[in-house]
């Protein structure tokens, strides 16, 4: 829920690839804005409609009673791969879903009776006009259902439908109308939309450059059949665009138009032939510019370059060891310099420690557990004192099983936390682009919750897409904090409970960028006072400890 890099000392002792999302794992969004009907809504406010909206703010709400339904008119027979929820608190318990071509005679693509709510992602397979959900049991027995956002997407026709079809754009000479060339845009060069780096972007110049038209184009390198253009736009949008193409990049041809362009990620299925494509905006959604994070033009022909290719998902339960820390060092030794690296220094977020590498703050306490601690005690003028450690150039991941067994402290004013942080910081790209994986945030002044939250350019700091969730009092014992990570996204774990499920598809379609395809290290810290816990007071037990019975990696 907020930003936290390394002190610069460490930076300075301190030394991306980011991958190819292929053509064959693209879906597409066919159920937004489509006629939806409802068995009843709460009230005029909570419409069938505000379910298929695009809005993550906005809401479909039932009457009060166990039996519901739910459907979305897809328009036409459409081949169904999956259906996205994401639930409010009235979610259900027990619900099928069900695929139809006539909207009266329904087929269970999927059923189940212990719904935990959140965030779903479910796979189905069946070719349907009609999608409903039928809702049988309520999680809250005094409410209806409510959820924010019913998706349903399909990969038919979606995918390059030639087996030799691929990425076109990568790494291609690119020229726009105009570009933001400059330290606050990092820099926003028209090259950036098509350098597979979801983090980095392109955007018209303010200088000059905020007007209609703006346009981007990309040079394949030779004639080329376009068969997908894939959009992952900035909030500046553009309302109004064509994708045009060009066989000697001054004549062009339309080959997709919209007028109602909604900005986030646009999977174009358009065909046509041309050695240039270009992204035409005739009418920004703001008064801002025209800004891609990434544009990608599928198909075959042209002069491609293959973009680094990415490591395989792990298959889940993960059992190879990659990385583990078990702490069964002798009683007052320091952690292990071979795997972690200190990282002393102050803080960020309004924080009032001093980070220390000293053993009073991190060492073992000899019973197989890892103790940092934070301490009342004068340190470069600070009056607190704890540690913060990582596995910065010793061992970083993309992908699997990432795990710890922890026990927090209680306490008004502390902040445990066990996270990740984009290797690529090491190199000097600034935060939050780099990218921040939370697996366990817990804020002492209420230990019955935690939090999971990731961090991007797009939603970061008190932005962040994250979770927070109840649980029993977490400083009694220990409790084992997990994420399974792979190329579809992040599930988080508490004691094997799924507690968030951060979707890929559903964060590029709803909040920006998923940037998490690439290496990230290991950290542990210990944090006192700040922004998000807030601050320390007369009863905050001084020393405070956070205690690590091990740290495992499974790929």
């Amino acid at each position: 829920m907020k930003r936290r890099l390394l002190s610069a000392a460490a930076l300075g002792g301190l030394l991306t690839a980011f991958l190819a999302v292929p053509a064959a794992a693209a879906e597409v969004l066919v159920s937004q804005n489509k006629p939806a009907t409802a068995s009843s809504m709460e009230w005029s406010g909570t419409p069938a409609a505000s379910g298929v909206d695009g809005d993550n703010g906005t809401r479909w709400s039932s009457a009060f009673a166990a039996t519901q339904w739910f459907q979305v008119d897809l328009g036409a027979s459409t081949a169904v791969s999956r259906v996205a929820i994401n639930w409010e608190a009235a979610y259900a318990r027990a619900f099928q879903v069900q695929l139809s071509t006539n909207g009266s005679s329904w087929t269970n693509a999927y059923a189940t009776t212990s719904g935990t709510g959140g965030q779903q992602s479910i796979a189905v397979t069946g070719t349907a006009r009609y999608v409903r959900l039928n809702l049988t049991q309520r999680a809250i027995e005094t409410y209806g259902y409510s959820f924010w956002e019913f998706q349903v997407f399909s990969d038919s026709g979606t995918t390059n439908p030639n087996p030799g079809n691929g990425l076109l754009s990568y790494g291609k000479p690119a020229r726009a109308s105009s570009e933001q060339n400059d330290p606050q845009c990092n820099p926003c060069t028209a090259d950036k939309a098509f350098d597979n780096d979801p983090a980095s972007r392109w955007a018209t110049n303010p200088t000059g450059g905020w007007v209609d038209p703006g346009w981007i184009q990309v040079d394949l390198g030779a004639t080329a059949q376009i068969s997908q253009v894939v959009l992952q736009w900035d909030p500046a949008y553009a309302r109004s665009y064509q994708i045009q193409v060009s066989a000697d990049g001054a004549n062009w041809t339309p080959i997709f138009s919209t007028t109602t362009g909604d900005g986030l990620k646009d999977v174009i299925n358009a065909s046509g032939t041309g050695r240039y494509v270009r992204m035409y905006g005739t009418a920004r959604s703001s008064d801002y510019g025209y800004s891609l994070w990434e544009f990608s033009v599928y198909g075959t022909g042209g002069n491609p370059t293959a973009p680094p290719a990415k490591p395989a998902d792990p298959v889940f339960p993960a059992t190879r060891l990659v990385f583990a820390d078990e702490f069964n060092g002798a009683a007052g030794s320091k952690p292990d310099t071979a795997k972690w690296t200190y990282d002393p220094g102050f803080p960020q977020n309004g924080e009032v420690q001093y980070y220390t590498p000293d053993s009073r703050n991190a060492s073992m306490d000899g019973t197989g557990a890892l103790v940092i601690e934070a301490r009342k005690e004068a340190s470069n003028g600070r009056d607190y004192t704890s540690h913060r450690m990582n596995t910065g150039n010793k061992f970083s991941v993309q992908y699997g099983r990432i795990e710890a067994r922890v026990k927090v402290p209680k306490g008004n004013g502390l902040w445990p936390a066990f996270w990740l942080m984009g290797d690529d910081f090491l190199q000097g790209r600034p935060w939050p682009y780099n990218g921040e994986i939370d697996i366990m945030e817990v804020l002492g002044r209420n230990t019955g919750e935690a939090y999971s939250t990731l961090h991007a350019p797009a939603y970061n700091g008190a932005g962040g897409y994250g979770q927070k969730y109840a649980t029993v009092d977490l400083s009694q014992d220990f409790h084992v904090w997990a994420a399974e990570w792979d190329s579809k996204g992040i599930r988080f774990f508490l004691d094997g409970r799924k507690v968030f499920d951060a979707n890929k598809e559903t964060v590029e379609n709803t909040r920006g960028p998923w940037i998490f395809d690439h290496k990230f290290y290991l950290i542990l810290n210990l944090a006192v006072g700040g922004d998000f816990p807030g601050p320390i007071d007369a009863g905050t037990p001084f020393p405070s400890r956070m205690l690590v019975d091990y740290v495992r990696v499974y790929q």
